[in-house]
């Protein structure tokens, strides 16, 4: 069993190779997801504070360079290992430069897998947590985690990417718009009530912290700014 448990998703569409990866890093003590297609793991990937991500280049619905590069652009910052069976010194550079932390082409050994996925997690743990003071709380980005004092809660991919271009506007307003086109992406097809939902999933969160100088302010007409009070 390693010796620091994951929680992983796995985004591989071949049966038979899914079911290998899943089950050997379970016998590793990791928990494991699985999605075999680029749609589902657009969401999962989200909605989930995974530890490490294993991605498949080719998948049935879009490659994995492109979940890759729409997860990057709406805020997750889990480390991904990009799998695939192409070789060429080009292709891995696209791989890395859409977002990839690291590169293993097939067929590899699972114990090659698993040593590099240790090393992306402890690159990612309490040593390097991407900490950045907002207001009274801190951020912790590898970990999509806010903390007051002793106290922390955990945003999901959704409720981080919506915090950070909050925060990116400096305390100017973003209109509702703006914030689906950020978040979502330009292909989400659902209604602009979305935004309202999660800010009201970010306000209970920072709420749980107790008493903070950081708050959502709805402006009227608009939609939301992010105030930190002096």
């Amino acid at each position: 069993m390693s010796y620091t448990p994951m929680r992983l998703l796995v985004v591989e569409d071949e049966p038979k190779m899914a079911r290998m990866l899943q089950r050997g890093l379970a016998e590793e003590g990791h928990q494991v997801d699985v999605c075999a297609t680029g749609e589902a793991a657009l969401q999962q990937g989200l909605d989930v504070p995974y530890d490490a991500v294993v991605l498949d280049w080719g998948l049935p619905d879009m490659d994995g360079v492109s979940v890759l590069r729409a997860w990057r652009a709406r805020g997750l910052t889990a480390p991904v290992l990009l799998l695939t069976a192409r070789g060429s010194t080009g292709e891995k550079v696209t791989g890395l430069r859409a977002g990839a932390d690291d590169y293993l082409v097939k067929p590899f050994d699972f114990d090659e897998l698993l040593a590099r996925l240790e090393v992306l997690h402890r690159r990612g743990g309490p040593v390097d947590q991407g900490a950045q003071p907002l207001g009274d709380l801190t951020l912790e980005v590898r970990r999509r985690v806010l903390r007051r004092g002793a106290v922390e809660v955990t945003l999901t991919g959704r409720e981080f990417a919506l915090l950070a271009e909050l925060q990116a506007l400096g305390g100017d307003a973003a209109t509702r718009s703006r914030l689906l086109l950020k978040v979502w992406g330009g292909d989400f097809e659902g209604t602009g009530n979305v935004v309202d939902v999660y800010v009201g999933y970010l306000r209970a969160k920072l709420e749980r912290l107790g008493t903070t100088r950081v708050t959502v302010e709805a402006v009227r007409g608009v939609g939301y700014r992010l105030v930190v009070s002096a």
